[in-house]
């Protein structure tokens, strides 16, 4: 199937090249993301391959449409950006990589509190400029501490392994509680609960209408203080002012994210040659408990192959006209509702 890759970086291009030795598709590469002024790039391509900041609206699609498109495939899990409603209307078939690499992200989000408590990145930088000086280092010990995770999917579970592994206390927050984290010993709780027990909260949970801006001022004020929040998920989990007023407070005592509720103009990009216009961005780079990373902690080579050979396989068998356990539809999620 001819299909237009929108977004495309070097090693979109490497890993999908590699994959597709075994599907034989017909990919044209496209740096420009996918909105409705780029849609024309993609006349006349049955398929089109979107990441995480296309914009695949209700224009987008019907557009799309019009130039023959009826295959969305998503190169990622969340298809927030994707008008589902209008892709029924328009008789197009979404579909997505659910599950890429969930150790990917979940050891970097530990790997991301480690660093945070501990101030790794500072201490790299002063030891750099030979100041070698311990002030403004100290951590706490995670052993004993109770975490808090939000949402227990794939994700969510092995974050709770790996801090089980640091002897933590886990409690969980989840609309389906996984018997993997039953077993292991994690306490589901209410939202309530985690807010006000949690010395570190984690983040693990699809951004939907209802979990929009779950981090807002009223649960920050249910915190503890000095509370730890760390986010790989979604940058729309998070209102941004409410964790901001959190950190000058101090009741938020440490804050990593590697996602950010309006990175679609700002991550995956080059901007070290340009002065940044986001002011709610820039402040919360001014923060010493602050670090934040590009959207990166899906990174690693197991990830990059699974979600090449995934997205390839789905429209592979929606072009052979198989059902695909991938495709995500207005139905499909009123079900799991």
């Amino acid at each position: 199937m001819k299909l237009a890759v929108f977004s495309t970086k070097s090693y979109d291009r490497a890993f999908l090249e590699a994959a597709n030795q075994n599907y034989h598709h017909e990919i044209t590469f496209l740096e420009p993301s996918l909105n409705p002024e780029t849609v024309p790039l993609a006349y006349g391509y049955p398929a089109v391959c979107a990441f995480v900041h296309d914009n695949v609206n209700a224009e987008a699609l019907r557009k799309l449409a019009e130039g023959g498109t009826q295959v969305i495939a998503l190169r990622c899990a969340g298809f927030n950006n994707v008008d589902l409603q209008t892709a029924k209307e328009m008789g197009q078939t979404v579909v997505r990589v659910p599950a890429y690499s969930p150790h990917a992200v979940a050891e970097y989000t530990v790997g991301l509190a480690i660093a945070l408590n501990r101030k790794i990145h500072r201490a790299y930088n002063r030891v750099r400029e030979s100041n070698f000086s311990l002030n403004g280092l100290l951590g706490f010990d995670f052993h004993q501490r109770t975490v808090g995770i939000v949402g227990t999917g794939k994700i969510g579970a092995i974050v709770a392994r790996i801090f089980q592994g640091f002897g933590c206390k886990l409690l969980a927050y989840d609309l389906y509680p996984n018997p993997e984290c039953k077993e292991m010993g994690v306490e589901y709780v209410s939202l309530e609960e985690i807010f006000s027990r949690s010395h570190v909260i984690s983040l693990h949970c699809p951004l939907t209408p209802d979990t929009y801006h779950l981090i807002n001022p009223e649960t920050v004020s249910r915190m503890q203080d000095g509370v730890m929040l760390i986010n790989t998920s979604r940058g729309g989990l998070i209102d941004t002012q409410a964790v901001i007023d959190g950190l000058k407070s101090g009741k938020i005592g440490s804050l990593g994210l590697d996602v950010y509720e309006q990175e679609e103009d700002l991550f995956f990009e080059d901007l070290s040659e340009i002065v940044i216009q986001d002011d709610t961005f820039e402040r919360l780079l001014t923060f010493p408990n602050v670090l934040i990373t590009g959207h990166q902690a899906f990174f690693t080579r197991e990830a990059l192959t699974k979600i090449a050979e995934t997205t390839l396989s789905n429209i592979s068998q929606v072009e052979k006209g198989e059902e695909c356990p991938n495709e995500v539809s207005v139905e499909r999620i009123q079900t799991k509702k």
